[in-house]
């Protein structure tokens, strides 16, 4: 089954409080399969973007997922796992090392990078989350 994963991280200072999204729908049909969020505590945004990837990335293999497309509003998340860009920051990099293994999990995957305005779903889902806490 294949699906496409919308996925936000955020914090709110950066760094500052945090939280991660993703909401899973079914590739063929549009429907939502699953949405989740999770407070990270004080940290910076960058590392919201990859937890919330790591987020998505479970939730769709919890659901059945073999093939994923993954949509996030972080340029330099999707460059970095697409390997156009090295990982630098050493507490990156364990994320970046943690979401290749996660992907390598799955027979086909991809990710990209949409303005916020194409993310609006997960977004939200963030901004609640952190409102909420």
């Amino acid at each position: 089954m294949k699906v496409t994963v919308h996925v936000d991280g955020g914090a709110r200072g950066n760094p500052g409080p945090a939280a991660a999204a993703a909401v899973v729908r079914d590739a063929a049909s549009g429907a939502v399969l699953d949405e989740a969020t999770e407070l990270l505590g004080e940290t910076t945004n960058n590392v919201a973007e990859y937890r919330a990837l790591l987020l998505g990335l479970a939730r769709a293999a919890e659901v059945g997922a073999d093939e994923v497309e993954v949509i996030n509003d972080s340029e330099l998340i999707a460059r970095q796992v697409n390997g156009e860009y090295k990982v630098k920051h050493e507490a990156m990099k364990a994320l970046h090392a943690a979401a290749l293994q996660a992907l390598a999990g799955f027979r086909a995957w991809s990710l990209r990078s949409v303005p916020r305005a194409q993310n609006a779903g997960a977004d939200a889902l963030v901004n609640q989350a952190l409102d909420a806490a």
